[in-house]
C-alpha cells in the first residue's frame, strides 16, 4: 500500500468520528444485555476481552459468536442482544462507578465475561454515508484465516489497541477518560482496516476496498471527486471492461459507482458548507458541479434539506450563518 492508494485515510478525513467508552461488563453466566435501536449518528460497539458472547440481531435474525479479542460494530445502530448462550434466565446486573467508566456486574457463577461497550458518534450528515456503505454489523475476529501480511498486521494492531483499552479501563490514571475516548475513536479506523485487509466484510465499501482490482476506483474517486469520472475511465483504472466493472462494482458494494461518487461529493459539500465564507458557487465547483442549480437539487435530495438549510443547521443559526445565506440563496427554485 502506498500513500497514493490509502483510501481509508481519505475516507476518515471525509467523515468525523469520535468515540466514547461507556461501560465495562464483568458478568458470570447466565447474563444478557439488550440494546434498543441507536440514534442515527451513533454506532454501538462491543469488545470481548475475556470469555465469549452471543450476538443476536432481531432485524435480520442473525446469530454471531464472539470470543476473546473479538470486536463488533453496528454501523446501522441496529437493536441487538448479547448473552451467554445458555438459554437460562439472566442474573440481574447492577452498575457501579469504576474509575473512568461504569462497571456492570452480576452474581452469576458460570463462565466469566469481560467486555467493553461504547459507541462511535458520526457527525451529521455522514451517518448517511456510513449506513449506506457499511453492513449492519461488522465483526472483527481476533484470529483470521487470511495469511496476507497486511491482514495479520491489522489484526495484531487491533489486538494491541484493545489490550491498551483494557489496561486503561482497569486503572485510575491521570487523563484516563480522555485517553480511553481517543483510543475508542482510533478503534473505529483500525476495525475498518482489519475488516478490509482480512476479507471479513461480505459486501459494502470494505469488501470493495479489499478487492485489489476494484480498489483503484475508490482511490480515484476519493482523491479527485470533482473530476467528471466516466464508467470507461474507472473501468480502465481497474483493468476491466465497462460491463465487467459495472457488474463487479455493483455486486460488491451494493450500489453503483455513480452512487458512491455522489455520496463522496455531497459529504465533501456538507463539510465545506460549514465554513461561513464558502459560497454555493465555490462549493458546487469544488465537488464537480458546473451548475449551482444542479448541485442544489442533488444536495437537497441527498441530505433531505437545501444547502442553505444545512448551513444554518450546522452553524446553529448563528450570525455567521445568517450573514452567509446570500451565498446559498435561491435554494428553492
Amino acid at each position: 500500500m502506498t500513500l497514493e492508494s490509502d483510501w481509508l485515510s481519505r475516507f476518515m478525513a471525509l467523515v468525523t468520528v469520535t468515540g466514547k467508552l461507556e461501560i465495562r461488563c464483568a458478568f458470570g453466566a447466565p447474563w444478557a444485555v439488550t440494546y434498543e435501536r441507536s440514534p442515527a449518528c451513533e454506532i454501538p460497539y462491543h469488545v470481548v476481552l475475556r470469555g465469549r458472547a452471543i450476538l443476536e440481531n432481531p432485524d435480520d435474525g442473525r446469530v454471531r459468536e464472539l470470543g476473546g479479542g473479538d470486536l463488533v460494530l453496528l454501523p446501522h445502530g441496529s437493536p441487538h442482544v448479547l448473552h451467554d448462550g445458555s438459554g437460562l434466565p439472566p442474573v440481574p446486573a447492577v452498575k457501579r462507578p469504576g474509575g473512568h467508566v461504569l462497571v456492570g456486574e452480576n452474581a452469576g457463577t458460570g463462565e466469566r465475561l469481560d467486555m467493553l461497550c461504547g459507541r462511535f458518534v458520526v457527525a451529521p450528515p455522514h451517518d448517511r454515508l456510513i449506513r449506506r456503505h457499511l453492513p449492519p454489523d461488522l465483526v472483527v475476529h481476533a484470529t483470521t484465516d487470511s495469511r496476507a501480511p497486511n491482514a495479520l498486521a491489522a489484526i495484531a494492531r487491533l489486538t494491541a489497541l484493545v489490550e491498551l483499552m483494557r489496561a486503561e479501563s482497569l486503572e485510575q490514571q491521570l487523563g484516563g477518560l480522555a485517553i480511553l475516548n481517543a483510543l475508542s475513536a482510533a478503534l473505529f479506523a483500525l476495525a475498518l482496516r482489519a475488516v478490509s485487509e482480512s476479507g471479513q466484510a461480505p459486501t459494502g465499501l470494505l469488501a470493495l476496498a479489499g478487492q485489489p482490482r476494484l480498489a483503484p476506483a475508490i482511490v480515484a474517486m476519493l482523491d479527485d471527486p470533482a473530476k467528471p469520472w466516466t464508467l470507461p475511465e474507472l473501468a480502465a483504472l481497474c483493468s476491466m471492461s465497462r460491463a465487467t466493472f459495472m457488474r463487479h462494482f455493483q455486486s460488491t458494494l451494493g450500489h453503483s459507482a455513480a452512487d458512491l461518487l455522489t455520496d463522496i461529493r455531497m459529504s465533501l459539500a456538507a463539510n465545506a458548507l460549514r465554513q461561513p465564507s464558502a459560497s454555493a458557487e465555490a462549493v458546487s465547483a469544488d465537488v464537480g458541479y458546473q451548475s449551482v442549480a444542479a448541485f442544489r437539487r442533488v444536495f437537497t435530495r441527498w441530505a433531505g434539506m437545501t444547502p442553505g438549510d444545512w448551513r444554518r443547521q450546522s452553524l446553529g443559526g448563528t450570525r455567521d450563518a445568517a450573514a452567509s445565506d446570500d451565498g446559498v440563496a435561491g435554494d428553492a427554485e
